[in-house]
């Protein structure tokens, strides 16, 4: 069961001051500095743009209607611009039944992965929203780490940087000159972090054996993180074991 559905249901609704520009069909659909972040329990943030931010002459009233217990009833609208249709892809509370999520009444907000892209102020948005109140920081230690698996050292090193991010265990990403390279090779997942960039991911191949995408790297993270450039991370589920020493 997830640990979330098991929380009492909360909302709240926070401004933002950041410009969010949503893009379909080769120009901006939606463009504000006054949009609301919707945060829900279990759930990541969601941005709700006001109308007169919104192209609403490229959206017209959809015949599908949702139900949600929490936000009421949802009256959803079909993008069209520039030849592109996207069914569905934009949705209004009237009056969300929730005190916590009242404001975002008559709002409107879009179904993230129907868009060709989303941006904040200036930079892509990936994945989905992030949140304001999430907190990454990156430090370079010499705390030992230690990777093994199948009864091979992976990585071995003192020169790593940790990874510390709101909600999730520490990650230590490690240079590729303290990890056993040759034993690796490159997978072709890939996959988004709003907070990171872009990850490409590595297989360990032992006795024959394969550990599929073990590790993963930024090879152009965000400026924010950028001290992980090019480095390793490896899941501790995915190998038997991660060893960070605690001094």
């Amino acid at each position: 069961m997830d640990p979330a559905a098991s929380k009492p249901y909360a909302a709240r609704v926070e401004p933002s001051a950041k410009r969010f520009r949503v893009m379909f069909g080769g120009a901006a659909i939606a463009d504000t500095v006054d949009a609301r972040l919707l945060f829900e329990t279990g759930r990541q943030p969601v941005i709700y743009f006001p109308p007169a931010d919104v192209a609403m002459d490229s959206l017209a009233p959809s015949a599908q209607v949702a139900r949600c217990p929490h936000k009421g009833e949802a009256a959803h609208w079909t993008l069209r611009r520039g030849g592109r249709v996207a069914e569905n892809a934009a949705w209004t509370y009237r009056a969300p039944g929730d005190p916590g999520a009242a404001g975002i009444a008559g709002l409107v907000g879009f179904r993230w992965n129907a868009m060709d892209g989303w941006m904040e102020e200036d930079s892509p948005l990936l994945g989905h929203a992030r949140d304001p109140h999430k907190r990454i920081d990156t430090l370079p230690s010499t705390r030992a780490v230690a990777v093994a698996a199948k009864g091979k050292l992976l990585a071995e090193s003192r020169a790593s940087v940790l990874l510390f991010e709101t909600g999730l265990p520490v990650r230590p990403y490690l240079p590729r000159s303290d990890i056993a390279m040759a034993l690796l090779r490159a997978s072709e997942t890939r996959t988004v972090c709003p907070y990171k960039g872009v990850a490409t991911y590595f297989d360990a191949v032992l006795d024959r054996a394969t550990i599929k995408d073990v590790a993963w790297c930024y090879e152009t993270p965000f400026p924010e993180v950028g001290l992980i450039k090019g480095m390793l991370a490896f899941y501790p589920e995915r190998v038997d074991s991660l060893k960070l020493a605690p001094r």
